[in-house]
């Protein structure tokens, strides 16, 4: 069993700072890639930011200089500093990884999170 639980959502205003925790605890081998994604209403749900085992981050252009993705291997934690929020980055986040199971597998699965809300009012 895997879980991947986030933490840090909440409602700040624009203008403001908010800093999103997903932690993936139980049967982990290994962590490839995590990531956030969010789906705000009506829409589809879209990357926010990837990170690699070895740190190698990918962000989507229009958050480039405004989120930050962080991940801390020894904790399988992934971390994500949203500065300047804008009332458009109002969305549910959610945390993705890729868990190894064990050894001698190549691949990682893809795990979700339930979700953490993000609120910006303007």
């Amino acid at each position: 069993q895997v879980q991947l639980v986030e933490s840090g959502g909440g409602l700040v205003q624009a203008g403001g700072s908010l800093r999103l925790s997903c932690a993936a605890s139980g049967n982990i081998f290994s962590i490839n890639t995590m990531g956030w994604y969010r789906q705000a209403p009506g829409k589809q749900r879209e990357l926010v930011a990837a990170i690699t085992s070895d740190g190698s981050t990918n962000y989507a252009d229009s958050l480039k200089g405004r989120f930050t993705i962080s991940r801390d291997n020894a904790k399988n934690t992934v971390y994500l500093q949203m500065n300047s929020l804008k009332p458009e980055d109002t969305a549910v986040y959610y945390c993705n990884a890729e868990i190894v199971l064990g050894p001698g597998i190549p691949y990682g699965i893809p795990y979700w999170g339930k979700g953490t809300l993000v609120t910006v009012s303007s």
